[in-house]
């Protein structure tokens, strides 16, 4: 995530023209820097301005916990503890972190939930349920997707159509990935019954796991994950891994803390020596609620 913004970026992050930007950076209203011709804006200079002009709210009777919600990611995870945050972590899924989220459960989600007619990520979902909130979203990361497969069937597993006479470790319902999974053996004209299916993995290294101790053949996971159990990885699709925050809490200190280590050389570092991790985009926003209401 860079220190600096581009015109677009900031467009986008406060909801208005190009040509507005210009002209607030030109009266001097909006931080800038101005490198080789192009305006630069210094990200924590844009994210006090935009929290000092911030319309007033009231807040509401029940505060947000400090708990980040939502999906399992292995680099999320490690960064949030690394960055000495101090966020409470409870990753049950996708769709569980949607609704605790909607809740006041915790201040921010980690979402990949796939819309399987516009072919978009998280997007569709956070319209659905969180639109009436004060919320941003912004890309983490792209995220390589397959099947993470025991190495006595290394020569057996292919692919999606290779899943009925093998163990499959599923993950939980409210699991971006099982609807993924499942949206996929649809496609491939399979079904979720015809799977031998052992129980429940309810994290991604939990499916690591079942795999190495031999209690499981295949799940559908993450290429980092298979890597550092040193299994076999058949690629299926690369998603887009999305934080949903609540906007007051997107420049208060503990994810504050967060940003300022990813611009770390650790944290790029740390990246760099994953397999199927792409974070060009981290920080991106993906989706602006349109309203301020709490």
């Amino acid at each position: 995530m860079s220190e600096y913004l581009t015109t677009s970026e900031v467009a986008d992050l406060l909801r208005i023209k190009e040509r507005k930007v210009y002209d607030l950076a030109s009266s001097g209203e909006l931080p800038c820097n101005k490198a080789i011709g192009k305006l630069l804006f210094p990200r924590n200079q844009i994210e006090a301005w935009l929290a000092r002009h911030a319309e007033h709210v009231v807040e509401p009777l029940t505060a947000r916990p400090a708990v980040f919600l939502g999906s399992h990611d292995p680099l999320l995870e490690w960064a949030l503890r690394e960055s000495r945050s101090g966020l409470a972590m409870l990753f049950d899924g996708s769709s569980d972190g949607i609704a605790r989220f909607k809740n006041r459960e915790g201040i921010a989600a980690g979402l990949h939930i796939h819309d399987h007619k516009s072919e978009s990520w998280n997007t569709h979902a956070v319209q659905q349920h969180c639109a009436q909130n004060s919320v941003v979203m912004v890309e983490w990361a792209l995220r390589s997707r397959g099947l993470i497969v025991s190495p006595n069937l290394h020569d057996t597993i292919s692919g999606m159509k290779d899943m009925l006479d093998v163990r499959f470790v599923p993950r939980q319902p409210e699991a971006g990935a099982q609807v993924l999974f499942t949206q996929l053996l649809n496609q491939n004209n399979l079904d979720i019954e015809q799977l031998n299916l052992v129980d429940i993995a309810r994290s991604e290294t939990d499916i690591a796991e079942a795999i190495s101790s031999g209690n499981a053949d295949v799940g559908f996971g993450l290429e980092s994950v298979a890597a550092s159990y040193n299994l076999k990885f058949v690629p299926i699709i690369e998603e887009r891994f999305d934080l949903l925050i609540d906007r007051k809490h997107y420049f208060e200190e503990p994810l504050q803390r967060l940003w300022q280590f990813c611009l770390s050389d650790r944290f790029n570092q740390h990246v760099a020596s994953i397999a199927g991790y792409n974070t060009r985009n981290l920080g991106k926003v993906r989706f602006n609620s349109p309203t301020q209401s709490r």
